[in-house]
């Protein structure tokens, strides 16, 4: 069952893909379509569930589900994967892929880099203690709020810093 993403409780469990790219118009159009659509249709064993998603900096794609009343079992999870496979296929993307940094190279653009790639932004100074980063391992949407952008140096990322 969909809601609007801002009508989930602060509760609800979040998942973060992060794009390798951003989204073009059309893109974007599309997935949000599919996704709706999948939203209204999620359920766990028959169950159906409250469900969300949101799509931020047109590269970040957030599900969400409040599991208050039946939790989101491993067949339903595994749904979601599939169809984010299928809009990876068909987009040619990067949406499932853990190994990549998302940092804010201003207020509204993202720049998604590889993990292995990540020293060397460092110390070319693209990426300092002070950039806004994304922490894609959020739990909660009230994590949004306050532990989903963090600088750098208050994630992992803090070890290639001089103190």
């Amino acid at each position: 069952m969909y809601l609007p993403f801002n009508q989930m409780p602060d509760h609800a469990r979040v998942w973060v893909y992060q794009s390798n790219r951003k989204l073009n118009p059309d893109e974007k159009k599309y997935i949000n379509d599919v996704l709706a659509d999948f939203c209204e249709k999620w359920n766990t064993h028959g169950a159906l569930m409250p469900t969300s998603y949101d799509i931020r900096f047109d590269q970040v794609i957030i599900l969400s589900v409040d599991e208050s009343q039946f939790g989101a079992s491993g067949c339903s999870i595994d749904s979601s994967v599939r169809l984010l496979k299928e809009i990876e296929t068909k987009f040619s993307i990067d949406l499932l892929n853990q190994g990549k940094v998302s940092y804010l190279i201003d207020r509204d653009s993202l720049e998604v880099s590889p993990l292995f790639g990540i020293k060397s932004k460092v110390e070319e100074g693209t990426l300092k203690s002070d950039t806004t980063i994304l922490n894609p391992v959020i739990q909660k949407k009230s994590d949004l709020q306050n532990k989903w952008l963090i600088s750098a140096k208050e994630s992992w990322l803090n070890k290639y810093f001089a103190n």
